[in-house]
């Protein structure tokens, strides 16, 4: 079945949703038979039409289509381009299924227009594809009668190998890291601030920020105020072998991610890739963490809003030599036996070849 990848963001874009969507075509178990329509070149949407912006992406998915005689779409992205892929299947005679991550839920729930669409759109989809359970719980809320058509597929994870700490004389350091955009909902800002508490008892531990976003002058102006210039470093210009790096060279893994007007962490893939590194992992709980981090089996979760105990969890896995391993060995167990990308593109490609009737994959 030749099938096509619609969607808005694809590697080299930059972030989860687009290396879950470069993965699927990555593992896909029929690789000739899949191909992708991205935006990389910003030739989908044109924000000059004002009232059908997505114009230009209908007809490059009619061309893509009659091209490569597609049979089905994945829809990356509910609004705008399930529109798109709601009108082709009707002039085009073509079935389409829909991904959803959460916070593209979220936005499109809050809005009379935007969910009488959606509504539309997952009615006529072949499958909705979750890539956590929260989402999943959001849309059978939300959207009951697609509740049969509901495939939960958590994202999988690569493994790199190398280490950092002699290269930044590290190696008497307890180092903790937080690898993400620069944006309020992942938290680093609480971790920031819980780090006076946390050095009163672990003086030897390193906080590191590998990320960039719109947070981060903010951020280095809260670390300057709190006196942390020495404890706290934020590396904003790091390859994807370089974050690799520092997923083997740290000793714990922190992202306290929350909930903010609906703008919450849909999955994580950052927790599974600190785990397959053998690291344990504290998270937030909130959104769609808790399909990547199980309490006590991977990782700890902690209030994302409570900085005293943000401070004494890490002060608990700083102290603790052996919870560390035991939660990172666990972690890198459950990373490679549940959640390898080939395992996860598998299930999406049986459940599409009608392999699987509105089963749920943890």
């Amino acid at each position: 079945m030749t099938t096509l990848l619609f969607t808005l963001e694809y590697p080299p874009f930059y972030g989860g949703v687009a290396n879950y969507y470069g993965n699927l075509v990555k593992y896909w178990p029929e690789p000739l038979a899949i191909s992708a329509l991205n935006n990389n070149e910003g030739h989908l949407i044109n924000n000059k039409l004002p009232l059908l912006p997505w114009l230009p992406a209908y007809f490059a998915l009619r061309k893509k289509i009659k091209q490569e005689k597609i049979e089905h779409i994945f829809v990356g992205h509910i609004l705008p381009l399930g529109t798109v892929a709601l009108i082709c299947a009707r002039f085009c005679k073509i079935k389409y299924s829909v991904f959803l991550h959460g916070t593209d839920l979220s936005f499109v729930i809050k809005k009379t227009r935007k969910k009488w669409l959606a509504k539309k759109i997952l009615i006529n989809a072949e499958k909705i594809i979750c890539a956590n359970n929260y989402t999943a719980d959001l849309t059978k809320q939300f959207f009951p009668s697609s509740a049969n058509k509901i495939v939960i597929v958590n994202p999988g994870v690569e493994n790199h190998e190398t280490r950092l700490k002699e290269k930044y004389n590290l190696e008497d350091k307890i180092i903790l890291l937080s690898v993400g955009r620069l944006v309020k909902r992942k938290g680093f800002d609480k971790v920031i601030e819980a780090m006076p508490e946390v050095l009163k008892l672990a003086p030897n531990l390193v906080y590191i920020i590998l990320g960039h976003g719109p947070e981060i002058e903010n951020w280095k102006l809260k670390i300057d105020n709190l006196g942390l210039e020495k404890h706290v470093k934020i590396i904003n210009q790091a390859t994807d072998q370089e974050r690799d790096n520092w997923y083997n060279s740290c000793d714990i893994f922190i992202m306290t991610s929350r909930n903010i007007d609906g703008d919450f962490e849909g999955f994580g893939i950052a927790y599974l890739e600190a785990n397959l590194a053998g690291k344990p992992v504290i998270a937030g709980k909130s959104g769609g963490v808790g399909d990547a981090v199980v309490d006590g089996l991977n990782g700890l979760l902690v209030d994302p809003e409570n900085i005293s105990k943000i401070a004494s969890t890490i002060i608990k896995l700083a102290k603790n030599s052996c919870l560390r391993h035991k939660l990172g060995q666990q972690g890198r167990d459950r990373a490679i036996n549940d959640f390898n990308w080939e395992k996860q593109i598998n299930k999406i490609y049986k459940a599409i070849m009608g392999q699987s009737q509105n089963i749920i994959y943890d």
